[in-house]
């Protein structure tokens, strides 16, 4: 790895909501355990992510990496869909 090159966040969860344009809001969940007590409990995030091509439906599972500001609230964008929702 160079010295300038810098490493991207990727990280993975489910998209909840694809009602704006060009952007889709995931879910990110991850498990702690807690200092004292040992149980573990789910912590989550809700990010805003770029989807140029619309092609997030609700409950796809999908990969995002960290990005440079594209608008206030948008940092990350769209890889892969990893896995598609099943549709009603």
């Amino acid at each position: 790895m160079a010295a300038t090159e810098k490493r991207t966040r990727v990280v993975t969860g489910k998209v909840i909501s694809n009602k704006m344009d060009k952007t889709v809001t995931v879910l990110l969940e991850r498990r702690v355990k807690h200092p004292v007590y040992g149980k573990y409990i789910t912590r989550s995030s809700k990010i805003h992510a770029h989807d140029e091509n619309n092609q997030c439906s609700v409950g796809d599972t999908v990969t995002v990496a960290e990005t440079r500001p594209i608008s206030r609230t948008k940092t990350w964008k769209l890889l892969e869909v990893v896995e598609s929702a099943v549709q009603v």
